[in-house]
């Protein structure tokens, strides 16, 4: 969890002119600003956008604060100039450094998520409108010409396209009257991409228990100051709707708000959903939008003009100047959590930006992670709970299937009892879901001749078949190469089997034994951008769908009222490996999938495929003892001082050469710290020790609650130089262990 202080500011404050110096954050891996020289003909301060020499190229930074006078000025060269845009928000630039400072990152690396496009920095290109102007002499008067004049003389200028569409005319005809000189052209600023919110529209009935919630999220947003409350509420109890009425007091208060979501998909009922309660859409942030579209976004943040952002977690480097509330929704996924680059996690650092901003911070889940029940428990959070399900809906009745007693052969994955409830379900003309947390056809291709496993290349991980495009796949690199026809080892023909399923294999089972059902698949390979999820959203509302089957992806937040049924596949496959969070983690996605049946009227079931029925994360998914469950992991975790209990920092050395990645792994075990409060665990291979071509070793940093690990981990890298070919990453807060 990310430590209490957040007053760190940017370097320095005030205006700077004449022959002075500035700092000058750059977006590039630096390890802080540039001292250049102010112009005389320049005024300059903290945040401004400035364009500077570096080496034989120009480059965009920003104004962070006076200069630190480390370089003579002698051999400082000038700033170039100023850009147009509005500087950077001050508390934009705390948030930079304070999460640098917390990943122990270059804050130039970091600036770089906040500067994805210089692009954005330039002003919008003005937009061509038309008026009317008069009739000269002599022009040909056309009904077509008559009806653009007509519409003219009625309404406002308009844009040649907009224009043409309200006469009903072609845009060669407003062309013709403006070079005729009856139309006069006009430049003029682009209109705003986003119309506000109206936070006074009246939303749905809420129970009392919402009406209780919403009342004080309210009073949180009156107070205008930082607090956190997770809004903690069983499937289907209208937590959205509960933050909606604080979103509406943000909005009222013309204060900007902030929406964090875990992936893409997740959107398009939400939007549908905002649409409805506020009369307008939010704007959206996220790693699929197009350049025009971001820019445009970008540019109606930071003029406000934007109210309500939802977004994934880089949203939260957008330059908010009226941030005014933070919602994170399923605060408890793992997605939030950035591995590649700045290593951080969205719902941390979006209670830290709240901070920042002195704004109120919302967490809503309806499986809350341990970290935040912990923090809830210490009263660092406030709770808002929903015990029960909105309306007539009621949670279903789940049920454990011993696959032990199943009697299934080699090649089969849906036992009897599941398969007669698919059945049922599909004569009574109600909706069934299939969940299994694994893409593709099959985690593995072996040659029955020799026993070759075809592995990718560059990793050491085996290619998941992908039977509908005849490919091999490597889910880690992306690499992927056709479907062999014989043995790439023994070179033998028709001997290479599919081994284990995936969501492909079970559609093609489910379509054995029920070829009438209409089947679709949901995985990150079928859902390719918004629209797409949103097209599939809508068919599966719209009753297009008998079955659907899919990842991890069907469990985010989908509202299917006729889906009744929930089948999980293989409710085992995510308690494997030697991940501290392993159970909370099955327990959470699991909970999630099958609060996806009953939504509505009509009652719902889950069955649930386990060899480990007496397991404690099946025991409390089939008897709802959710407190329970999570009373066995905060003890767990209590006991080893583990994480919230403890603080953990991992070191991940990666090089092309297996020597030298080891060598370097071993001299920084040689000078680990190590205390009654401080251990260094390792070095020891990655689990994936081979990844994109990279040989991988880990250490990991274990210590107590109470030690700032970021001065520890300074001082121990301070003792050994990173080798040329190497590279070392630090994970604050690790969730992966791969």
């Amino acid at each position: 969890m990310p430590p209490s202080d957040t007053t760190a500011a940017p370097a320095g404050t005030g205006t700077t002119t004449g022959e002075a110096t500035v700092s000058v954050m750059l977006p590039t891996p630096v390890v802080g600003p540039y001292d250049y020289t102010v112009p005389d003909h320049l005024t300059l301060a903290p945040g401004d956008y400035v364009q500077v020499p570096l080496g034989r190229r120009e480059i965009t930074g920003v104004v962070w604060g006076p200069g630190t006078g480390d370089v003579d000025p002698a051999k400082l060269r000038p700033v170039i100039e100023r850009l147009g845009a509005e500087p950077m928000p001050d508390e934009l630039r705390r948030f930079v450094d304070w999460v640098a400072a917390y990943t122990l990152s270059t804050p130039g690396s970091v600036l770089r998520m906040a500067m994805r496009s210089t692009e954005t920095l330039e002003p919008p290109r003005p937009v061509t409108v038309f008026r009317f102007a008069e009739i000269p002499e002599g022009l040909r008067m056309t009904p077509a010409r008559q009806r653009v004049i007509e519409m003219l003389h009625e309404g406002p200028a308009l844009p040649a396209a907009d224009l043409a569409r309200e006469a009903g005319v072609s845009t060669g005809v407003i062309k013709g009257l403006a070079d005729a000189g009856a139309l006069a052209r006009e430049e003029v600023p682009p209109p705003p991409p986003f119309r506000d919110p109206d936070p006074h529209r009246p939303g749905p009935d809420l129970s009392d228990d919402q009406q209780a919630g919403a009342e004080r999220l309210r009073a949180k947003l009156s107070e205008g100051t930082f607090s956190v409350t997770l809004i903690h509420g069983v499937t289907g109890s209208g937590k959205t709707e509960v933050y909606f009425e604080a979103v509406a007091a943000a909005l009222a208060a013309r204060q900007q708000v902030l929406v964090l979501v875990p992936e893409i998909a997740l959107t398009p009922q939400w939007l549908e959903r905002f649409r409805a309660r506020f009369g307008a859409d939010p704007a959206v942030w996220h790693s699929e939008l197009g350049q025009v579209r971001r820019r445009t976004t970008w540019r109606a943040v930071d003029s406000g003009n934007a109210r309500v952002v939802v977004g994934a977690r880089s949203a939260l480097f957008l330059p908010f100047r009226e941030l005014g509330l933070v919602i994170v929704d399923e605060e408890h996924e793992p997605a939030f959590k950035q591995d590649d680059g700045v290593a951080y996690h969205g719902r941390d650092m979006a209670i830290v930006r709240g901070r920042i901003a002195d704004a109120p911070v919302i967490l809503a889940s309806a499986t809350p992670s341990l970290e935040t029940r912990v923090n809830v428990e210490r009263g660092r959070y406030d709770l808002i709970d929903l015990p029960e399900r909105f309306g007539a809906a009621r949670l279903p009745d789940v049920a454990a299937v011993d696959m032990r007693e199943a009697g299934l052969t080699s090649d089969r994955f849906v036992s009897p009892d599941l398969l007669s409830a698919l059945t049922a379900n599909l004569e009574a003309g109600e909706q069934s879901m299939l969940f299994l947390n694994r893409r593709g056809y099959a985690p593995l291709t072996l040659c029955r001749t020799c026993g070759h496993r075809i592995a990718c290349p560059s990793c050491s991980a085996w290619l998941t078949e992908h039977r509908f495009r005849k490919r091999l796949q490597c889910h880690h690199c992306g690499y992927e190469t056709p479907s062999p026809r014989t043995c790439p080892s023994c070179d033998k023909p028709d001997t290479l089997v599919a081994c284990g399923p995936g969501v492909e294999r079970i559609a093609e089972e489910i379509a054995q034994h029920l070829p009438d059902a209409r089947t679709a698949i949901m995985t990150s390979d079928t859902m390719r951008g918004p629209e797409t999820a949103q097209a599939f959203v809508r068919a599966v509302e719209d009753g297009e769908v008998d079955i659907l089957i899919g990842t991890q992806m069907v469990a985010k937040g989908h509202h299917f009222p006729n889906l009744t049924l929930v089948g999980i596949v293989d409710a085992d496959l995510g308690l494997a490996g030697g991940d501290l969070r392993a159970g909370e983690r099955t327990y959470q996605v699991l909970r999630q999938v099958s609060g996806r049946a009953g939504r509505a009227e009509r009652p719902g079931r889950v069955l649930i495929q386990t060899f480990q029925p007496e397991h404690p994360v099946m025991e409390a998914l089939v008897s709802g003892d959710e407190d329970g469950f999570m009373e066995l992991e905060t003890e767990a975790r209590r006991a080893g001082g583990w994480p919230p209990f403890g603080r953990l920092a991992a070191l991940i050395v990666s090089s092309r050469d297996a020597g030298e990645a080891e060598g370097f792994a071993r001299a920084l075990a040689r000078c680990a710290p190590n205390s009654a409060e401080v251990r260094v665990l390792g070095h020891a291979p990655a689990p994936l020790s081979l990844l994109r071509g990279r040989y991988r070793y880990r250490l990991l940093l274990k210590a107590a609650r109470d030690v700032a690990v970021q001065p520890v981990l300074r001082d121990w890298l301070a003792q050994v130089q990173v080798p040329s070919g190497a590279r070392l990453r630090i994970d604050v807060d690790p969730y992966s262990f791969l």
